[in-house]
């Protein structure tokens, strides 16, 4: 069946299209709509989808034809969490993600201190101490490879991370320190000295003291994030902030002034700055299909990993805390009605049980306060919910923005944080789905991989990373496929108000898919991570070739 947007001069003579994609297996992500063969582009808009004959129609002396030769064509993948500054200069810096012991950790940092310049701050890591067995890792295990510069390198969830002694010494902290609210000094436990872990606030004081990097450095790691992320598929990504929002807001506008945007963006600022947003609306408007702002990001708690997410009960292996607030609950309360009332887009993160119930009530509560209009509140991350929860998302009209990658990651170590009862809630993606809640899913980059594909294989095999559960972690809360397809497309463009334009393959909507070297819903869902992507085209430009 073709479906066409026809010209409005002439209703019998279609117009002609800039590029014909044909010879492809199309999923067009419309409910109900059949498999097609090609695609019609003219401009940044699709002007037709269906067979090979019926867009052939829509070729001109001048149409270039793309022989995709059976390749699986689909909507280009939208991320609903990254930290996309954060990666680009990630790419460039060290990297701890795979060391799997002590050893390979210090002797990584020293492999990159000799790389820099003395004095130069050495930042980014995203280590895992579950990677070696649970032991944080300490400064002492890096002074002595890191003597001429300061290291603070972060924890792959963001939530703790291990400051040198010269980082410590910079930013003042020392046994005498009080933890600030929100955050935790890790001292050790004979001297009472700081054993170089910050958790959640506490990571402030050293950001604090770090020089922010040069309008040069920041354009630089933007052009690194998108050409890695246009490689993957990536055609537009919700971005929650590196450097405060508005400076990423600020390196995003330099680069869409000059042409230079290779993806779409909308970007988050605090949401401590609602008054500062609402009145930057009011002076710039919200953007354009390239770079949209007017979303606000807060923190209920911390995370799962750093044991600083909140629950109702303490942790299994650390029955001394139940977790933290990282944001004073009186303020953060006070905040979300305030950026509720103003008609900004509030994005909340909360991951413990307890965290999740607190935020859904100040939802509706913000709702009977403000009255009825289309807000679209999102819960970020939504990781750990109880039985009640998962039916107010649909309820209350909350989008649950998860990371199925985490789901293989934590899933490794997570009953012996919480036990077996609270795991089965646990990445609920099946069953927020049922219940009918508007399910959307990303990476959350750079505490994940960006890879999409990597996020549909996690969420429809939940096989965690060390191979421990082959038939899936928590099984019954698989999705399918196509289930998983719409969460990272369409699910995504209406978290960003975009549904209308965006997140599938229908005549009008912007020209945005992806080619990828296998179909999807053929191949065994193991198979998942191994496809690669051939082709991204973002608003009719092709932004990614493999060669």
């Amino acid at each position: 069946m073709l479906l066409v947007a026809m010209g409005a001069c002439d209703p019998v003579v279609p117009e002609v299209a800039d590029t014909i994609y044909t010879r492809a297996q199309v999923w067009t992500g419309v409910p109900g709509a059949p498999p097609a063969e090609a695609l019609a582009v003219k401009g940044d808009r699709l002007l037709a989808v269906g067979t090979a004959a019926e867009v052939e129609a829509f070729r001109g002396p001048r149409t270039r034809v793309v022989d995709l030769g059976g390749r699986f064509v689909m909507p280009g993948f939208i991320d609903n969490h990254v930290h996309f500054l954060g990666g680009g200069f990630q790419l460039a810096g060290v990297d701890l993600r795979t060391a799997a012991s002590p050893e390979a950790f210090r002797r990584r940092l020293a492999d990159f201190a000799r790389t820099v310049p003395p004095g130069r701050w050495i930042t980014g890591g995203d280590w895992d101490h579950e990677a070696w067995g649970g032991e944080l890792p300490r400064r002492e295990w890096i002074d002595a490879v890191t003597p001429d510069n300061p290291v603070f390198v972060s924890r792959l969830d963001g939530h703790m991370a291990l400051a040198n002694t010269p980082a410590l010494e910079r930013a003042g902290i020392t046994r005498d320190t009080p933890d600030p609210a929100g955050g935790t000094i890790v001292r050790d436990p004979a001297t009472g000295e700081p054993t170089g872990i910050l958790k959640d606030a506490a990571m402030d004081l050293v950001f604090a003291v770090i020089p922010p990097p040069s309008e040069e450095e920041l354009d630089e790691a933007l052009e690194r994030a998108m050409a890695h992320a246009v490689a993957l598929g990536v055609t537009q990504v919700h971005d929650m902030g590196t450097y405060g929002g508005w400076t990423d807001l600020a390196t995003y506008r330099r680069a869409h002034a000059r042409g230079a945007l290779k993806l779409r963006l909308y970007a988050f600022v605090p949401l401590a700055d609602a008054a500062r947003l609402a009145a930057y609306v009011d002076a710039h408007g919200r953007g354009d299909d390239w770079l949209r702002w007017g979303g606000l990001k807060g923190f209920v708690d911390g995370s799962l990993g750093s044991t600083t997410a909140w629950f109702y009960a303490p942790y299994d292996d650390a029955p001394e805390t139940t977790g933290l607030l990282v944001t004073d609950s009186t303020a953060l309360r006070a905040r979300i009605l305030q950026a509720d009332a103003a008609g900004l887009h509030v994005a909340v993160h909360a991951i413990g049980d307890r965290a999740n119930d607190w935020l859904l009530d100040v939802y509706a509560g913000a709702a009977r306060t403000n009255g009825p209009r289309d807000r679209r509140f999102r819960i970020e991350h939504a990781q750990h919910l109880t039985r009640d929860a998962l039916p107010r998302f649909a309820r209350q009209g909350v989008i649950p923005s998860m990371q199925p990658y985490h789901a293989i990651d934590d899933g490794r170590w997570a009953e012996k944080r919480i036990g077996p009862e609270r795991i089965r809630t646990t990445y609920a993606f099946r069953s927020l789905l049922d219940a009918g809640a508007p399910l959307t899913f990303g990476s959350d980059w750079t505490v994940a991989p960006l890879n999409p594909l990597e996020g549909v294989y996690a969420a429809v095999t939940r096989r965690t990373l060390d191979g421990a559960h082959p038939e899936g972690w928590v099984p019954e809360e698989k999705v399918t496929v196509e289930e998983a397809l719409q969460a990272y497309t369409a699910a995504n463009a209406y978290a960003g108000f975009q549904e209308d334009r965006l997140g599938r393959l229908a005549p009008g909507y912007l020209a945005d898919f992806i080619v990828l070297s296998e179909n999807l819903f053929t191949l065994e869902p193991e198979a998942i991570r191994a496809v690669r992507v051939l082709r991204t085209v973002v608003g009719g430009e092709e932004q990614f070739v493999a060669e």
